[in-house]
């Protein structure tokens, strides 16, 4: 029994259909009168063994291994041919390595528009698998299968290039992100709704356990049967802990090291050093930064101590250059948004410091002093008698920097691609010109063309990833920063200089672009200071160099 993929329609057998030429389907282009059925698409050894194969009509299995097997005999050896024909059948076929693609078409079908969908049919396979040999194309066969159906319908060709058929298989859509967003936020608020409520039921164990009276009930359905201190204790300290610290996670990054180090059974232990590392500043990387594993995404990030007042300094940017120098747009938006863990903190005053010298232009909240914050950088609420909102996120200030100015770029990149025999030679660089920055995982992204095989690497200042599936190269940087300020790529591949743009930048920070800190945060009443924390982030939305 063959051990092929096979993909069909339904039970009927088109043996005869094939030999009598009964298909009274209507040709896909008007006018010319030819009927474009396209009966199945396949994978086969030499041999013709079938390895995956997508029939787009009805067809039995054994009808297609018949055809498939009877398809290497039919061949004239030392011969070059793109197509041979049975009295039914018509194989159109491409020799790939050790392999072939092979479509088995009606003998009155246009083999001119056979041969343009054979030659996409062949530049697909390459998309999903690294190399031309039977067990790669086993292992992909199902997302061969997917783009197999986006080129074909019913047995006819659809007007789709690669980039639509990568599209349309990834299947990437805005509005699920969005939902996903929405929905996250949504388990955010009932999950600090739930610790609200369980931080109240248990102030009301222990006002009832003071005053000497029976602590309140927790039943169901609208009753107070269920009662007593150790059912109250049970619910609240399952839900939240009292004697612990706060704890927050930083913001995921957008690629990193793969994983820490483990040694035997004291794993737990060195994740802590790790950490300590992380904490002070090092950056661990992976020896494994080219296996593309599922473990690649995970980012082991310390933990951020938060107090009952903590700051979120968040500043995202969005910037667009030419390749040949001069910066399009550059937009970078900033906000601080404040949360108050403790109700006893809800009249507060942050001092802010602004040592922005690029022009930003500030705006604070409706509801907070505005006069206050331009006289003495205060941000207060308008009435000093009410308090900010417990257990939830405000924005009390974001500003905003639009510029076309070339020096406000924070990374340069310099792409040179530069055509040779074999074709074309690329050099790529990076310069940091804000020194005060530090930019960590960072990931520039060149494109590449498809079906060429893999870059050769020759100068390199960091670690390289190759993605043979998304056709890019990934030049990876643990750190950018004031010692490390300008690096270099040198690679060679076979393609036109077009071909390695538009270029892509991701990196995090820690420390923002525009130099607005809180300094200090004071009670409205008696002026005296309060613990807070901060966390700072600079992300990039998006940032490329066409």
């Amino acid at each position: 029994m063959s051990s092929g993929i096979y993909v069909w329609h339904g039970p009927g057998d088109l043996g005869l259909l094939c030999a009598s030429h009964q298909y009274s389907a209507a040709p896909r282009t008007a006018g010319t009168g030819i009927c474009l059925v396209l009966l199945a698409a396949a994978v086969c050894t030499k041999a013709g063994k079938a390895i995956v194969s997508r029939q787009f009509v009805e067809m039995t299995r054994t009808r297609i291994e018949g055809l498939l097997a009877a398809f290497p005999k039919l061949m004239n050896t030392g011969k070059q041919h793109t197509f041979v024909e049975t009295e039914s059948v018509r194989y159109v076929y491409q020799p790939m390595e050790k392999l072939y693609m092979v479509l088995i078409t009606t003998k009155n079908s246009n083999i001119l528009e056979d041969l343009e969908t054979l030659r996409l049919f062949s530049r697909v396979i390459p998309e999903y698998c690294r190399a031309l040999e039977e067990n790669e194309i086993s292992d992909h066969c199902f997302d061969l299968i997917f783009a197999f159906d986006e080129i074909v319908a019913l047995g006819y060709r659809e007007n789709v290039n690669l980039a639509q058929i990568r599209t349309f298989t990834e299947m990437d859509s805005h509005e699920e992100k969005v939902f996903r967003a929405v929905r996250e936020t949504q388990e955010r608020e009932a999950k600090a709704e739930m610790r609200r409520k369980a931080k109240e039921l248990q102030q009301a164990r222990r006002d009832a356990e003071r005053q000497g009276k029976k602590a309140p009930g927790f039943g169901g359905f609208g009753s107070s049967t269920v009662s007593g201190g150790s059912t109250a204790a049970m619910i609240t300290e399952t839900i939240i802990e009292t004697d612990k610290p706060k704890v927050a996670p930083a913001p995921a990054r957008p690629s990193g090291p793969s994983k820490a180090l483990k040694l035997g059974a004291k794993g737990k232990e060195v994740d802590n050093f790790v950490d300590k590392l992380k904490s002070e500043g090092e950056t661990i990387m992976s020896s494994n930064m080219g296996k593309r594993t599922s473990e690649s995404t995970k980012v082991y990030v310390p933990p951020i101590n938060m107090e009952s007042v903590h700051m979120k300094i968040e500043e995202k940017i969005t910037l667009t250059c030419g390749r040949d120098g001069g910066l399009q747009n550059m937009e970078l938006h900033g906000m601080i948004m404040l949360r108050i863990s403790d109700d006893k903190f809800g009249r507060i005053r942050l001092h802010v410091e602004n040592e922005d010298k690029k022009g930003v232009q500030l705006q604070t909240h409706p509801n907070v002093d505005k006069k206050l914050f331009t006289s003495e950088s205060l941000i207060g609420l308008k009435n000093p008698e009410k308090s900010f909102p417990v257990n939830s996120d405000v924005g009390v200030l974001k500003w905003r920097l639009q510029t076309t100015e070339e020096s406000f770029i924070p990374l340069t990149i310099n792409c040179w691609p530069s055509e040779s025999g074999n074709g074309c030679d690329v050099n790529i660089e990076y310069e940091l010109q804000e020194d005060n920055l530090e930019l960590n995982d960072v990931v520039i992204t060149i494109p590449l063309p498809s079906g060429v095989g893999a870059p050769v690497i020759g100068e390199l200042d960091g670690e390289y990833r190759h993605d043979s599936r998304r056709n890019t190269l990934e030049w990876c940087l643990p750190v950018i920063d004031a010692k490390n300020k300008s690096g270099s790529l040198e690679f060679s591949i076979p393609g036109q200089p077009n071909d390695f743009f538009p270029v892509q930048v991701s990196f995090i920070s820690k420390k923002n672009y525009c130099n607005i800190q809180v300094t200090k945060v004071t009670q409205v009443d008696g002026n005296s200071p309060v613990r807070f924390s901060t966390e700072t982030t600079f992300l990039v939305d998006k940032y490329e160099i066409l």
